[in-house]
């Protein structure tokens, strides 16, 4: 006997779809009045930025061209700085080599033990040991940039014969640390005292960007048989990286146009010698610091003049940052 069935196929479940997310980039999309306010708020503030920035760039140009225009002598190479000698002849050789050689000894010296502090403070220390060192950083932070210089200038200095003495011993067939004797006021000594003062900066960030790293990145290393230090060199390092120069370009625009302390410290000539322990040199932000206020109109012009370098220095800096982090954004943390 045949037997029919009639089987009945189930109807396919419906699974209700959650409404389509509103697209509130640029704007669009935004319904509601908080977030068009917040949205207004956000690009005037950005559009805010931008014509700050041109503003400056637009005051700096138009006084350096009026400087630049009187200036009898060739602004980038000369080593001379009369803007109100007749006629005026200034150039900015001295104050540039001095800015970043200063800059450059600084983060040399800042860097690694900055990233060291940072690894130790994240990985090696106890918990109340790292809190403690981590204080000692932030108050470094906030102590003002007259108090550096005051430290560097009454301090820092005549404790430094004795190391200069050494480098010239040693080192001092090379010409970069050929020492004649006196007050160490030169630009080593202001590499130092920038060191020290940009070496909070940097920590600090390299410090939160290393406690951002996954977890399981380390553990999984660790699982492998991975040493403490080949954990740091294959997991915390390369995921740190973009963040470690992000701290260091933040530490070296202030190395740039740090004044006070370097004024303090820094025994002013127009002159460049082959030795880094040489009492001279200039800086940008020194110079325009120790001469704005006695300075002639024209003198003032070419101090803007300088300033304008300094500005587009900073920039070139900042961009040449940010192209290396865009090439190394595999090692961001919002992409591991």
């Amino acid at each position: 006997m045949d037997i029919t069935t009639d089987t009945q196929q189930p109807a396919p479940s419906r699974t209700p779809q959650p409404p389509a997310a509103e697209d509130t980039r640029a704007g669009r999309g935004v319904t509601r009045p908080g977030d068009r306010i917040f949205v207004g708020l956000s690009r005037g503030s950005g559009i805010l930025v931008l014509v700050i920035m041109a503003a400056i760039a637009a005051f700096l140009t138009y006084r350096a061209v009026l400087a630049i225009g009187e200036d009898e002598a060739n602004f980038f190479t000369s080593f001379e700085w009369n803007p109100t000698g007749s006629p005026p002849e200034f150039g900015i050789a001295v104050l540039a080599y001095g800015t970043v050689v200063s800059s450059i000894i600084a983060m040399a010296i800042a860097v690694p033990v900055s990233v060291g502090i940072a690894l130790f403070i994240t990985h090696y220390a106890p918990r109340k040991l790292g809190g403690l060192i981590g204080y000692v950083i932030d108050l470094l932070a906030a102590v003002p940039s007259i108090v550096y210089g005051l430290w560097g200038a009454l301090v820092l200095v005549p404790h430094l014969n004795g190391l200069y003495g050494w480098l010239d011993e040693y080192l001092g067939w090379t010409g970069i640390f050929e020492w004649n004797g006196g007050a160490g006021r030169s630009l080593l000594t202001v590499g130092i005292l920038l060191a020290i003062m940009i070496l909070p900066i940097i920590t600090n960030v390299s410090r939160e960007v290393f406690r951002q790293v996954p977890r399981m990145h380390e553990e999984a290393a660790l699982a492998l048989g991975a040493t403490r230090w080949e954990v740091i060199r294959m997991s915390v390092l390369p995921f740190g990286r973009s963040g470690v120069i992000s701290a260091s370009m933040l530490g070296l625009g202030r190395a740039l146009g740090e004044t006070m302390a370097v004024a303090m410290v820094l025994s002013p000539t127009f002159d460049i010698t082959p030795s880094l322990l040489d009492p001279g040199g200039g800086t940008f932000a020194q110079n325009i610091a120790s001469k704005f206020n006695e300075a002639t109109q024209m003198g003032r012009d070419a101090l803007i003049a300088s300033g304008l370098v300094l500005f587009v220095i900073t920039l070139l800096v900042n961009g040449g940052a940010r192209m290396i982090i865009a090439r190394r954004k595999e090692y961001s943390g919002a992409n591991a």
